[in-house]
């Protein structure tokens, strides 16, 4: 059974940095579909981006781009999502999610659908103050 645990969240100004990190359990970070979701209170669960399998390709929601960054670090099993220049609208818990390609081309799959996703963290508070 694998296992993420999210870290790094916390408060910060607009304008300010954070970098989240989710350690995962079991080697499937080389190789999973891993994603970054949100969910604001009161608010759906929202897609932040994915970094698809080896070798790996990245897409952002339009609300993120250019601000945020997915990445993995696949000799320590983590990935993480680096935010530069925060905004109050970036409140929310943070999930990081995971599955696990079912095939070669399944590997280069762009999923942006939660329901797809077999793993999931804990969460992880970030709270941006104007």
């Amino acid at each position: 059974q694998v296992q993420l645990v999210e870290s790094g969240g916390g408060l910060v100004q607009a304008g300010g940095s954070l970098r989240l990190s989710c350690a995962a359990s079991g080697h499937i970070i080389s190789t999973a579909i891993v994603a970054w979701f949100r969910q604001a209170q009161g608010k759906e669960r929202e897609f932040v981006a994915v970094l698809t399998g080896n070798p790996g390709t990245t897409f952002y929601a339009d609300s993120v781009q250019d601000r945020f960054t997915i990445s993995r670090d696949s000799a320590e099993n983590r990935i993480y999502l680096e935010m530069n220049n925060l905004r109050p609208e970036d409140t929310a818990v943070y999930y990081c999610a995971a599955r696990v390609p079912q095939s070669v081309m399944d590997t280069l799959v762009i999923d942006t659908d939660p329901g797809r996703y077999s793993y999931w963290g804990q969460g992880t508070q970030v709270t941006v103050s104007s």
